[in-house]
């Protein structure tokens, strides 16, 4: 790898342009900053100046339609999200939405703005337009698959934080975000104490990244991307990168299948057991009682959530079914009824951390209604299997 001297002459013109002569190809990276005015005139400079015939832009599919397609997706049906499994990227994006909302405020600028100027001119001049990052629902899952329980208990209460973040952002605190990518911030503080999320986050996407430049079609490429990643990407531009491993997710631990498979074949025994020693009366009665009380928790739980009668039967016929069950948990079903008896929008869910702060938003705003029937419901079935259970094991033994 080399940089020549019209590489040299590019980098005077724009300082943060860096070019990187591979192969039969000219590279040119463009670091910005996803919170500043002045990135958004750097990439119509950078256009301008390296008349690229491909444009490579740091998003990925799913970023991209919420990016240049906001309105459709602020209006786009979350029960059919939650059906596509795009859970996290919505869990993600409200984290960032809230974060960001008051810096956008605070500059008049859109966070990633930059990027969609380059979307804008690969448009315009003509240019082939790559997606260049990894789907934002690998990164989350990659990060979720290296972490222990405990880590994943400190992860859901940062991320929490940063849902509901209400505090003042000052100057000092906008400069240092200038420099970062938009989902490390939202992790920052957390990647400093587990090492293996600023892996996931950062090094595995430059790899990815890097490979998607080397590898597109075209003569004069420039990439948009994070100021933090450049360093990144240049270092692995030439190197032979094994693209499909990092779309993979991790294989899962073995003991929490263990814990949840033993609970119910620990019941299922106990009813056999007492079917032989006690009878069938006996072992009817202990059915009942796993039906009735697993039910009626879970039920009571929904019901405390003001939800609609409809969800409230599903989780009293839930409940026993998926204590025996761990493919599925009562509280998703109750919630995915929920969202399809009321059928809540995006935009609710982006005004979720506003309607924290007010009780009556809270009970008002749909998602916070599905968010406590998931809670709910699956509390008073955990509550229901413990109940439940012992009352069985006293009748058995």
């Amino acid at each position: 790898m080399n940089r020549d001297s019209r590489g040299r002459e590019k980098e005077k013109a724009t300082d943060n342009l860096t070019h990187i002569a591979l192969n039969d190809k000219d590279v040119y990276l463009l670091g910005t900053a996803h919170v500043s005015r002045k990135s958004v005139e750097d990439v119509k400079t950078a256009v301008l100046e390296t008349e690229p015939d491909t444009i490579c832009v740091e998003l990925c599919p799913s970023r991209y339609e919420v990016l240049v397609k906001q309105e459709a997706w602020q209006k786009m049906d979350v029960y059919q999200v939650v059906k596509e499994n795009k859970a996290l990227f919505l869990l993600a994006q409200l984290g960032l939405s809230t974060f960001y909302r008051k810096i956008g405020e605070k500059l008049g600028v859109r966070p990633g703005a930059e990027m969609l100027e380059g979307v804008n001119q690969a448009e315009k001049i003509g240019a082939r337009l790559i997606l260049a990052d990894r789907d934002v629902n690998i990164t989350l899952k990659r990060i979720w698959a290296s972490l222990s329980l405990w880590a994943k208990l400190k992860f859901l209460s940062h991320l929490g934080l940063s849902i509901m973040f209400q505090g003042n952002i000052e100057k000092e605190d906008i400069e240092k975000l200038k420099s970062k990518d938009q989902l490390q911030v939202v992790m920052d503080e957390f990647s400093k104490s587990f090492p293996q999320v600023q892996k996931t986050l950062v090094d595995e996407r430059d790899q990815y990244m890097a490979h998607k430049i080397s590898t597109a079609n075209g003569r004069r490429i420039l990439a948009i991307v994070g100021a933090a990643h450049v360093p990144g990407i240049t270092g692995y531009l030439e190197k032979n990168i094994d693209h499909r491993s990092l779309t993979g997710t991790p294989p899962s631990p073995v003991w929490p299948s263990v814990v949840k498979w033993g609970i119910p074949l620990v019941i299922l025994s106990l009813l056999v057991y007492g079917f032989l020693v006690h009878g069938v009366e006996h072992s009817v009665q202990s059915v009942y009682i796993w039906i009735l009380v697993n039910g009626i928790f879970s039920a009571l739980g929904v019901a405390l959530a003001l939800a609609h009668p409809l969800t409230i039967l599903t989780a009293f016929v839930a409940a026993p079914i998926t204590s025996l069950n761990p493919t599925m948990a009562a509280g998703w079903i109750a919630g995915l009824v929920q969202a399809w008896v009321k059928k809540p929008v995006v935009a609710d869910l982006e005004n979720f951390s506003q309607a924290l702060t007010t009780f009556k938003g809270f009970w008002l705003n749909p998602i916070c209604r599905i968010l406590l029937v998931v809670v709910l419901a699956n509390l008073g079935s955990s509550l229901g299997t413990f109940v439940a259970g012992t009352w069985i094991v006293t009748r058995v033994l």
